[in-house]
């Protein structure tokens, strides 16, 4: 069984491109693989789904702190937009832990795929408001409650909510890299919110020896330690290409993940 946690790392470069690229963190990736995974460690298969949401959260604080990081250097993080989006996605990262632990893995899957097809296609076909030649920085409550929703639904999906929270503030304005960018920051509250609600709320007996609640600890450490070097790749690839190229590419991901969950469905 040990053999197996090279896989970990792996995950957690591909996580990290991404995180930096689509300021996604990987999740979408991460819990596909992980729900094949953990099983293969000892984690019971009926909890396997939840198990790798949580995981994939608990990696994703890290994944997300990196590509912020990254992005802040770079100018590319609308930090009073954060500010804002902080409180609601908190208090819903932690509810859409508890929502999640309710459900069975079937219907976790098919959530996840349905989100992936629809916002893939908003990204595709949606449109962006006009340009008005400034930065476009969104504020106020109606932030802080799409916030809410976006932390409650990331964290039923086990994602850092960029698949969301780009799209919304692309259609306010935003240029892309720099949605990208503050998405990566919002994804850092929205995964601990949500990762205390799954660590908070173990299974009857016990998941598996080396978990805390839902949480794989070797996997979520192995996962984290490499995306967290590989973030800053993505980063740069990010401010490399045009604002309709990286619409192009988070459009055809997302629809690509979903396509691939409603398959192994």
């Amino acid at each position: 069984m040990i053999d197996g946690f090279w896989m970990f790392p792996l995950l957690g470069l591909v996580a990290g491109v991404l995180a930096g690229l689509l300021g996604i963190g990987g999740g979408l990736v991460l819990v596909a693989a992980l729900a094949w995974l953990l099983p293969l460690h000892g984690v019971p298969a009926e909890l396997a789904m939840h198990a790798a949401l949580a995981t994939s959260m608990a990696s994703i604080v890290f994944t997300a702190l990196s590509s912020a990081r990254s992005h802040h250097r770079r100018g590319s993080v609308l930090w009073p937009t954060v500010r804002w989006m902080v409180p609601g996605l908190l208090v819903g990262g932690w509810l859409g832990s508890l929502l999640a632990v309710g459900l069975e893995g079937i219907v976790l899957r098919w959530i996840v795929a349905l989100y992936c097809l629809v916002a893939g296609a908003q990204m595709a076909f949606g449109g962006a408001r006009a340009d008005s030649g400034q930065d476009v920085v969104p504020t106020g409550l109606p932030m802080t409650a799409a916030g809410t929703g976006i932390g409650a639904l990331s964290a039923v999906v086990g994602i850092g909510g960029g698949s969301m929270t780009v799209p919304l503030l692309v259609w306010r304005g935003v240029r892309p890299v720099r949605a990208v960018g503050t998405s990566s920051a919002c994804g850092v509250a929205i995964a601990i919110g949500s990762v205390l609600g799954y660590a908070l709320n173990a299974p009857p007996g016990g998941l598996v020896e080396g978990a805390v609640g839902y949480v794989y600890l070797p996997a979520a450490i192995g996962v984290a330690v490499a995306s967290v070097l590989a973030a800053p790749w993505g980063t740069r690839l990010a401010h490399a290409i045009s604002g309709a190229a990286l619409r192009r590419v988070f459009a055809v991901f997302m629809v690509l993940v979903g396509l691939s969950l409603v398959l192994q469905g």
